[in-house]
């Protein structure tokens, strides 16, 4: 099978509003190929020799094992690194670490808080950047709920994507890779909890391009309104675990449930970044229906984040 790289030499990978509609659909491609490739059972080893550094400032299961297992199935290496395990943890400087990682390896993951962080990050490396996740953005995560729509439904274009809780980095990369693709996002939160405006705007300018809509409301029947899609997150993502009482409280009207989903079309696919919280944002009887598509979700992680290693380092 013959594999076609799209190159995204000397670019990182921070947050998909740097991204053309372009890019996106030829990372997607690749991730489909490669993704055939490793059920076909074909060995594919571009980046031997090539090492990942992953940096991980939060804990996580899905971006390591992904990182990990896509560096080696490519013939490459990756290395963990915690807090702990840098001078990062001990008061060296994010311009600093970037320049001597620079010198080691070939590219720079990192799983962080602060979007400034992976920002300055990337100004001072010499090798590609790529952003495992921060408190604003979630771009990895994006393009595996894009290629995982796909897969079910055969098209992104024209199709409605509601995302009900709270306007998070998931709610920023799916309403700006939504829009990049030509896909309708109506995005539900509570009063207070809704996405940035930059992420909304980024996302609008991105829609008029392609023909879409990006919707913010208050409403989660207004989002899921004849939707395609339904998508949530947990209510209470790591940092904020001191707000947990509160936000359980202000969240249970946007729990996505049987009664939710009434207003979904028919065959609506369901979808969840994982760790679910089973009876908080979404109940049971939802995340383990047919309609749930979670673990080909999760699965998809590995396939689009061997495409962003390949068409960077290839």
């Amino acid at each position: 099978m013959n594999t076609t790289i799209s190159s995204l030499k000397g670019k990182d990978v921070l947050t998909l509003i740097d991204f053309s509609s372009e890019q996106i659909h030829e990372l997607l491609e690749l991730a489909k190929q490669l993704k055939q490739k490793q059920q076909a059972g074909e060995m594919y080893t571009p980046l031997a020799g090539k090492t990942l550094a992953m940096i991980f400032e939060k804990p996580s299961t899905r971006t390591r094992v992904s990182f990990e297992v896509g560096m080696t199935q490519l013939g490459g290496h990756a290395l963990y690194l915690n807090s702990n395990d840098l001078q990062l943890g001990r008061g060296e400087t994010i311009a600093d670490t970037a320049r001597v990682l620079s010198q080691y390896v070939d590219a720079i993951m990192i799983r962080t808080f602060a979007h400034s962080k992976i920002e300055e990050l990337a100004h001072y490396a010499d090798v590609p950047v790529i952003n495992g996740l921060t408190d604003d953005d979630h771009p990895c995560q994006a393009l595996a709920d894009l290629l995982t729509i796909y897969e079910v439904r055969k098209q992104l274009k024209g199709m409605k994507l509601a995302y009900v809780g709270d306007g998070n980095n998931v709610a920023h990369a799916l309403m700006i890779a939504a829009a990049k693709v030509g896909m309708d996002c109506a995005v539900a939160c509570p009063v207070g909890y809704e996405p940035k405006e930059h992420y909304v705007a980024a996302a609008k300018e991105a829609a008029a391009k392609t023909g879409a809509t990006i919707t913010v409301t208050h409403s989660p029947e207004e989002a899921v309104q004849a939707a395609d899609v339904i998508y949530t997150d947990v209510w209470t993502s790591m940092g904020q675990e001191q707000e947990s009482e509160q936000r359980l409280a202000v969240f249970q009207p946007f729990q996505v449930n049987s009664q939710l989903t009434k207003y979904a079309k028919d065959n609506y696919m369901f979808l969840h970044c994982l760790p679910a919280h089973r009876g908080e944002e979404v109940t049971a009887d939802v995340i383990d229906s047919d309609h749930s598509y979670v673990f080909q979700q999760a699965g998809n992680r590995l396939h689009v984040q061997k495409a962003i290693l390949v068409s960077l380092l290839s």
